[in-house]
């Protein structure tokens, strides 16, 4: 059974590639996947953390309330939507061509969907990129919100990819831990951890993948 993606309530994000083939190998893949995030997910999300890994990603993300989403230019058709040729409005009073808001959802749906296209053209293959359905869990306490933070951020040393949350590029760790601007909820994200060091210190330590399990079953 899907678990519903509800405004306002925190989710844990992820998928892989289908048969567990490669989603990223190349630099310009990895960026147009965040660029293309950016136009589709952070209209109806907050971001507060991420990682893509060569054949899965996560992302851990707010839902924003209803009233805080936009307005889409309801004459853009679905073809100009996967071809990122649409466009956001917060009018007070929208007119006749402002009225339909993006659904959290169906975002994700067209996210992915015009990712697996570019990919798919420029690797010169078909057929699905994705497992389908992507995968969600919700996080309904402040233990789990902290622990899938740092999971999330040291996947890439769980998968051995590096030693260090540090050294691995594409996650979203450094933006959080240095002055790189980011449109990810970073004060939130800190507080969450008290400070910045406890940040760190916290994700210093190997993690029990038992405790996330734990925290999913409760």
């Amino acid at each position: 059974m899907k678990i519903p993606i509800e405004y306002g309530k925190f989710y844990h994000i992820f998928n892989r590639g289908n048969n567990s083939e490669n989603i990223f190998s190349k630099e310009q893949e990895y960026l147009h996947f965040m660029e293309n995030y950016s136009i589709f997910i952070d209209p109806v999300a907050d971001t507060f953390a991420w990682c893509l890994m060569n054949n899965h990603f996560h992302v851990l993300v707010r839902i924003k309330e209803k009233e805080n989403i936009g307005f889409l230019d309801s004459r853009i058709s679905k073809s100009e939507v996967l071809h990122q040729k649409w466009k956001v409005s917060f009018p007070d009073k929208p007119d006749k061509n402002f009225t339909r808001k993006p659904i959290p959802t169906e975002q994700f749906k067209h996210f992915f969907n015009s990712y697996s296209r570019w990919f798919n053209l420029r690797n010169k293959r078909t057929g699905s990129l994705f497992e389908k359905n992507f995968k969600r869990n919700l996080i309904d306490n402040h233990r789990y919100l902290q622990n899938m933070i740092i999971y999330i951020h040291q996947n890439p040393v769980k998968h051995g990819f590096v030693e260090h949350t540090l050294d691995y590029p594409w996650t979203s760790y450094l933006t959080i831990t240095t002055e790189i601007p980011t449109k990810i909820k970073k004060d939130e994200v800190i507080d969450y951890f008290d400070d910045i060091d406890n940040f760190k210190a916290l994700h210093e330590k190997p993690q029990d993948d038992r405790v996330i399990e734990q925290l999913i079953i409760e």
